[in-house]
């Protein structure tokens, strides 16, 4: 069931960042972090990955404007794989008041089954711009060759948040995912963060989209407790 899973982006890769000033003081310091959190499902772009609970945790670098990391959570495709594993690496550049994100990210598989070939990987280029309390943004990401075997993979999004204080937020995001074997679909997501305490917080999230694919799509909606390290 997992055909549906998304790789966004691509045109914008060859972005021309002519002038683009690197968000980094002068002696930048590497750092390393770390999340680890629960929910009440996996929802990637609109399709389930897990059928249920999940639990995930991750560890990052950065050193500046560069960053690096490894993301693991258990997925459930009804087969004999376990979990995902994704590891990315990507450099976010500044240009006057919008901030790129672009990245590789490789997405691994334990326990597929032999032939499945469900590890893929995704080019992505993001940009957003802050205008006061809101956050507007946009986010592709591109595969030359999708979970499966399916071809090349196309995704597209808008993305907007608004910080009411430093606890209390929203955001949401409208994309159409374009896949050569699996054809295109249009999914959103609408949701609200409350960050109780400086390394905790919890997101309610209401997803949705116009892919048939039982219950693994349709109108979902998800908790999520997450914390961070440091």
């Amino acid at each position: 069931m997992k055909f549906w899973k998304l790789a966004l982006a691509g045109a914008a890769a060859s972005l021309a960042l002519g002038g683009a000033a690197f968000a980094q003081e002068a002696e930048s310091e590497a750092s390393f972090s770390f999340n680890a959190g629960v929910a009440s499902d996996y929802i990637f772009r609109g399709v389930s990955q897990t059928d249920g609970p999940q639990v995930f945790g991750g560890v990052d670098f950065s050193n500046g404007p560069i960053y690096a990391g490894a993301w693991i959570s258990n997925v459930d495709f009804g087969d004999d794989t376990d979990a995902e594993i994704d590891l990315y690496v990507g450099v976010k550049p500044e240009l006057g008041p919008v901030s790129f994100d672009l990245a590789y990210i490789y997405y691994g598989y334990v326990g597929e089954p032999t032939g499945a070939d469900y590890a893929y990987s995704e080019f992505k280029v993001a940009a957003s711009v802050p205008a006061g309390p809101v956050t507007i943004g946009t986010a592709w990401y591109y595969s030359p060759e999708f979970f499966g075997n399916t071809g090349p993979a196309l995704y597209g999004e808008i993305n907007a948040s608004y910080a009411f204080n430093d606890k209390w937020s929203v955001g949401g995001a409208v994309g159409s995912q374009d896949v050569d074997i699996g054809g295109q679909y249009t999914t959103w997501n609408l949701g609200v963060g409350w960050a109780p305490l400086d390394k905790l917080a919890l997101d309610l999230r209401y997803h949705d989209s116009d892919l048939k694919c039982g219950d693994l799509c349709g109108s979902k909606v998800v908790l999520t407790l997450k914390t961070t390290l440091p």
